[in-house]
């Protein structure tokens, strides 16, 4: 949807929840050693890694950035700004940490092989807002 609008009609957007309340975070990883932020255990994400399917897309994820030595909660960001239209994910952090975690994410320069394995996880499946919902 973004490079549909932005090519055509000169819109861009701010993407929110980039982190898809703390799924693209690293969320499995963390929910398997134990720990799990608050986002992750409530709210509207709190349900989906039960979801097979999502939790299939969430640990391939985790597992491609651990083999690229990447950190999951820096290369979602950053890869919203790799799309089209996009102006600026917008972040929410709760500690510094997650805040230094974000400002890493804007200098993070992301390899072509990286973003095309990133689609093969996350294909765009159809018209937006419908076919991005999870």
């Amino acid at each position: 949807m973004c490079a549909t609008c932005s090519a055509r009609y000169a819109v861009s957007f701010s993407a929110s929840a980039t982190l898809h309340g703390g799924l693209l975070g690293g969320a499995v990883r963390k929910g398997r050693e134990g720990g799990g932020g608050a986002r992750t255990n409530g709210g509207r994400s709190a349900g989906a890694p039960a979801n097979s399917a999502i939790r299939a897309q969430i640990e391939a994820y985790e597992d491609l950035l651990d083999k690229h030595g990447l950190r999951p909660g820096e290369v979602a960001p950053a890869w919203l700004l790799t799309r089209p239209g996009v102006t600026g994910p917008i972040v929410g952090p709760r500690t510094s940490g997650q805040l230094d975690s974000a400002l890493r994410a804007v200098e993070l320069e992301l390899s072509e092989d990286l973003l095309s394995a990133l689609e093969e996880i996350f294909p765009a499946t159809g018209p937006s807002p419908e076919a991005f919902a999870w």
